[in-house]
């Protein structure tokens, strides 16, 4: 009984044994199942790691917009607003009182000097003009008589004189009284347009009265208040263009007619005053922009305003070259409008970067997506063109 028990104790210890290797067989048979999934894992992670970084390195190419380096006219020119002005005006006054009678030009008439424009009722005027007459007569009938008695001796020297004297203030008075006629007659004292017309027929017109208004609109100038610095550019005699607002698309010309040797010392600026002549669609009380182009260049070296780096350094653009930007630096001539020349730096042809500035750096790698040429400046742009100092 003891043998059996003994048996049977050593063949479940043996059972149990073989259990105990088969399940650490299975569990390392495992674990280096897993070793090998991970080891997978790692190298499909770093491939996939290495495809990236391949991407990302594309990626790096930033996109921006490019103008070539061209050559276009280009001036020099000084910009600034003004309205326009009648220098020749006149206010146009009754040298007389009187009762307007008749009216004879209107507002917008052309008229010249010395064209009645009003009536005045002369009635009372011209009866104090026969008054004055009677007493001339009079007065010569007198004097000639006292002439000849003075001949004989029959009247005193002195008597005749005072008779002489008061003939001649006599005729005098009379002269006034057909001058007070005559302004009854209202004139205009220059040539131009009527502006403004002040009374109506009936109206009781006091000495001195304003009745109209008359412009010379065939001569109007413009002032320009210029800051202190272009005073050795802007000279008189140098032509200019006026762009109005009621006149859409058409630049007029003209000239500076003088310029102010003084500069105001709280503004600092001087004045420049610009003539148009014989402009009809003119008036006066416009407002324009003015251009005065002091000089000219007819090939310049130009690129847009818009490539130079907005930074405190020196002017400079970012080139594309190979792909890549480079930060070059340029000597500036004049701007005026959306252009710039360059006198140094760059060459024609050259690729320069418009947009997409900020993005890049000097050497970052980029991909070219526009190009254009500058643009030529306009005529009437309210730019300053000017030498870079």
């Amino acid at each position: 009984m003891s043998t059996q028990a003994t048996s049977f104790r050593f063949s479940v210890w043996l059972q149990a044994g073989t259990l105990a290797l088969a399940l650490g067989s299975l569990s390392l048979s495992g674990c280096k199942a897993e070793k090998a999934d991970a080891a997978s894992k790692d190298s499909t992670a770093q491939k996939a790691g290495k495809t990236d970084g391949k991407d990302d390195q594309k990626a790096e190419a930033v996109p921006v917009e490019v103008a070539s380096v061209s050559r276009q006219p280009i001036s020099a020119s000084y910009s600034g607003t003004a309205s326009l002005d009648a220098p020749n005006e006149a206010q146009v006054v009754a040298k007389t009182s009187g009762v307007m009678l008749q009216l004879m030009a209107e507002e917008g008439d052309a008229v010249h000097a010395g064209q009645v424009l009003a009536r005045i009722d002369p009635e009372q005027t011209r009866l104090e003009a026969q008054r004055q007459l009677a007493i001339v007569h009079k007065l010569e009938n007198n004097y000639r008589r006292s002439q000849e008695l003075a001949a004989q001796k029959l009247v005193s020297a002195d008597a005749n004189e005072q008779i002489r004297y008061d003939l001649e203030s006599a005729r005098a008075s009379y002269a006034m009284a057909n001058l007070q006629l005559s302004y009854t007659n209202i004139t205009a004292p220059i040539s131009g347009v009527i502006a403004q017309r002040m009374v109506k027929p009936g109206n009781l017109i006091a000495l001195n009265a304003p009745v109209f208004r008359i412009v010379n609109i065939s001569h109007l100038e413009a002032v320009l208040n210029v800051p202190e610095r272009e005073m050795s550019t802007l000279r008189a005699g140098l032509p200019v263009q006026m762009a109005v607002d009621a006149v859409p698309g058409k630049a007029f010309e003209g000239k500076i007619d003088r310029v102010s040797p003084v500069v105001d010392s709280g503004s600092g600026t001087f004045r420049v005053v610009c003539s148009f002549d014989n402009v009809s669609q003119l008036r006066p009380g416009m407002f324009g922009r003015i251009e005065v182009v002091y000089d000219h260049h007819n090939d310049a070296l130009t690129i847009p305003r818009i490539a130079l780096l907005e930074d405190e350094g020196e002017p400079a653009v970012f080139v594309v070259r190979a792909n890549k930007a480079v930060r070059t630096p340029v000597g500036l001539g004049y701007t005026n409008g959306e252009i710039a020349e360059v006198r140094s730096g760059l060459k024609e042809g050259d690729a320069v970067v418009t947009a997409g500035k900020v993005a890049i750096r000097d050497g970052s790698a980029v991909q070219v997506i526009a190009s254009a040429a500058p643009k030529p400046a306009l005529a009437d742009n309210a730019s300053v063109g000017k030498a870079a100092r």
